[in-house]
């Protein structure tokens, strides 16, 4: 027998005791909100948090999954793909999570659903959009979120059809994620007649832009595009804007979080800059009460926040429909829709959803971003 079928069958024997312990005590279904909970990216971690822990308490308050009350537990990655793999491993073997919401980062989000899978537990991620992530053919691995081959699909498109722009300086920080979008936005313009008159990496964490901004002016680009988080994203564009470039800054939805605004050092650096995002989860029927929640509770659900919270809701649609058991609760998943916050979700065999809903937002000088129609 493998040693995945045997960890499987473990996880099967340890849900079913779970099960007969709750006809004489309330028992706990464990469920795991992997993130960047600290560090440069703890503020899309603080929104899937949010998200989840909002949403266990909205289904707890109606009574749980099959008597079960959900308990979340937060794992810290940084972003960084050891951590993620050491805390994925703590929520396996300490922690007993039956399925995790995460990870944030794709350069996390894949390995550690590599130690998921192994253990037949189930991940949703809310927003990593490598391809990567759900191409392996992982049976345990979905996302409630696009990826980067729609999304650069998209802005390319904007760029060539809605711009009509000719030089486009492209750059990434070098990570999954944010290369991986910078290269699928490059394959598409490619595929236009449109080849980029700079291909650039920075480092992550970096905070000096300038000699990649010279190089920027002396190609006389009227895009940038950067593939990466708000982190770079936002002490880019100012260093752009100071040193008197008017190119327009695109990037993804690395930079959807109120913090791009706060590195740029002021509202006036982001004006018009374009990002692509799904279409504004906040505007959903279906979530209409979801989003007064937590309006009232003081917090606007930005970015990744609703995403957080339909993951937790496809995570339990699928344990609720089988037993609690997450393999099985997985390939329910693969044929039947969820009604979520955001929606009807379906998934295709990978774990993709059937339909991505990209499109491109604009920052004002306000530090607020919209719909561009």
């Amino acid at each position: 027998m493998s040693h995945t079928i045997i960890k499987k069958s473990l996880l099967s024997i340890a849900v079913s005791g779970a099960i007969a312990v709750s006809s004489f005590a309330q028992a706990e279904l464990v469920i795991g909100v992997a993130g960047p909970h600290t560090g440069a990216y703890a503020a899309f971690g603080e929104q899937l948090w949010r998200g989840a822990a909002k949403a266990a308490e909205d289904i707890n308050s109606a009574g749980g999954v099959n008597g079960e009350m959900i308990k979340l537990i937060k794992a810290d990655d940084a972003c960084e793909p050891k951590q993620a793999v050491s805390i994925a491993n703590r929520l396996v073997d300490s922690d007993g999570a039956v399925a995790v919401v995460g990870h944030f980062c794709s350069s996390s989000t894949i390995p550690a659903s590599e130690i998921y899978a192994d253990a037949g537990v189930l991940m949703v991620t809310p927003a990593s959009t490598n391809p990567t992530v759900t191409d392996r053919g992982l049976e345990n691995v979905f996302r409630v979120c696009g990826r980067d081959d729609q999304q650069g699909d998209v802005a390319a498109s904007y760029i060539v059809g809605e711009l009509g722009a000719k030089r486009v300086a492209i750059l990434h920080d070098k990570d999954t994620y944010g290369k991986g979008l910078a290269d699928a936005t490059k394959k598409t313009l490619n595929s236009y007649g449109v080849e980029e008159v700079l291909y650039e990496g920075l480092t992550r964490g970096e905070k000096d832009f300038n000699a990649v901004i010279t190089k920027i002016r002396s190609v006389d680009a009227d895009v940038v595009y950067f593939g990466g988080l708000h982190s770079e994203a936002g002490p880019l564009v100012r260093q752009l804007r100071e040193q008197g470039s008017t190119a327009i800054f695109i990037s993804g939805d690395g930079i959807v979080s109120d913090e791009f605004v706060s590195v740029a050092g002021s509202p006036e650096y982001v004006d018009g800059v374009l990002m692509t995002f799904g279409a504004d989860p906040t505007a959903y029927p279906a979530g209409k009460a979801v989003v007064e929640g937590f309006r009232a509770n003081g917090w606007e659900p930005e970015g990744y926040t609703l995403y957080s919270y339909t993951a937790m809701q496809v995570i339990v649609e699928a344990l609720k429909q089988n037993d609690l058991d997450p393999i099985k609760g997985a390939e329910w998943l693969k044929s039947n829709s969820v009604s979520t916050a955001m929606g009807v979700k379906d998934f295709d065999s990978k774990g993709d959803l059937q339909v991505s809903d990209y499109v491109m937002y604009e920052w004002d000088n306000k530090g607020k971003y919209a719909q561009v129609n």
